[in-house]
């Protein structure tokens, strides 16, 4: 392959190479998008791939903090992967992916973790499935709650200003509970999320007790029928780090006027909606994939998150993709290290990816003939040691 991979060294190389996956999309980057972009990310973790002077794919990663359970750890954010179509089958997108691993190694990242646009390509390079996600559509007549209640405190719409203040905090804080969400920089927050990447959202701040205790960001689309108004609501990201905050912030959604349905997508699999509602079932809720994670350095990765009770596993792994991280593996409360001890369970490390978080389990990989058990109870133990409270989850797609 006469292909050369190499960082990009200037907004003109960073345009290039993401115009690689926008073809895809019907569009290009113009030098605005480009240059907003660049906000977000390190040029230099932009990987392009070069044939001649032309530039026809490309890899890159935002720098993050991703939670983990008891933790976080330093995540690549890989986005904007792609190949043009003149140049697919060749081995490409395998360079960009190596390079790219290669790049996350010298960095120090522990790990590095996507939102796959097709769920075909990632598992290959070490990818494994990490969470899921759903999406509802509610009926404005459907959103009574089980046990109803006097709502106190109030909402107010703020100012972008005012949000890139309140909002980050709290979003901090909901972090610190939920494994697999990133840090925010201020930059992302004042140009990427609070005010689209499309179409500004509106902001709402909770409060409760004079204190922020919650917020939202949603978008109303007005439509009319026979005269009467059919408008939707659609819920960008709610978010509240006590119960209480979660109920107050979701009743003043819900009862949103001029709306006939409510929808919201990127919701974690144990939302409080599915008992706050009187009809779950109404929310009709869609199932999709989440993150996929793939641990970079193994022993670092395991060692960085909290494990429930004092038990241990031996994990034999396999990584063909980065074979520095193959081998037997002690996972217990005082954290990861090589063994030359008797393997309990085998895997590859897709599925370490998969169970890393909390969103699967070890018996549904063995179930799932992606790992085999080596010793009876050795999943019931893994299992025990792996528990997390909540499920995984990432609030919005990088």
């Amino acid at each position: 392959m006469s292909v050369e991979i190499r960082p990009c060294s200037s907004p003109a190389e960073l345009r290039d190479a993401l115009n690689a996956i926008s073809h895809y999309f019907g569009n290009e980057f113009s030098e605005e998008q480009t240059e907003r972009f660049a906000g977000w990310i390190d040029v230099g973790r932009m990987h392009a791939a070069w044939d001649g002077d032309a530039v026809v794919g490309g890899a890159g990663a935002f720098d993050y903090r991703m939670s983990v359970p008891g933790g976080s750890v330093s995540a690549a954010g890989v986005t904007v992967v792609g190949v043009l179509p003149t140049h697919r089958r060749r081995g490409i997108l395998t360079a960009l992916m190596r390079e790219q691993l290669a790049d996350c190694t010298r960095r120090g990242d522990t790990v590095a973790y996507l939102w796959a646009s097709e769920g075909t390509i990632y598992g290959r390079f070490g990818y494994g499935l990490a969470s899921r996600v759903g999406e509802m559509t509610l009926a404005r007549e459907r959103t009574a709650f089980a046990v109803p209640f006097e709502p106190r405190g109030r909402v107010r719409l703020v100012d972008l200003e005012e949000a890139a203040r309140t909002f980050p905090p709290l979003y901090e804080q909901v972090l610190a509970q939920r494994p697999g969400m990133f840090s925010r920089t201020q930059a992302w927050w004042e140009t990427r999320r609070l005010t689209g990447r499309d179409a500004e959202p509106n902001r709402a701040l909770l409060e409760l007790d004079d204190e922020p205790a919650g917020y939202a960001l949603y978008r109303v689309k007005q439509d009319w029928e026979g005269g009467s108004s059919t408008g939707t609501m659609t819920v960008v990201e709610a978010l509240a780090p006590t119960p209480e905050g979660t109920r107050e912030l979701w009743r003043w959604l819900l009862d949103f006027d001029w709306t006939s349905q409510f929808k919201a997508d990127l919701l974690p699999l144990d939302h409080p909606l599915f008992l706050l509602l009187a009809e779950p079932r109404r929310m009709r809720f869609a199932l999709n994939d989440g993150v996929w994670v793939r641990l970079v350095d193994v022993g670092a990765a395991l060692s960085a998150r909290t494990y429930d009770g004092d038990g241990e596993v031996v994990l034999e792994i396999d990584d063909a993709f980065l074979p520095e991280n193959a081998g037997r593996w002690r996972v217990s409360a005082a954290g990861a290290e090589r063994t030359e001890a008797a393997a309990d369970l085998r895997l590859d490390v897709a599925g370490v990816g998969s169970v890393y978080l909390g969103g699967f389990t070890f018996a549904e990989l063995v179930r799932a003939s992606r790992a085999v058990e080596l010793r009876a109870g050795a999943c019931e133990r893994a299992d025990a040691l792996f528990r997390t409270g909540v499920q995984p989850w990432c609030a919005e797609i990088f």
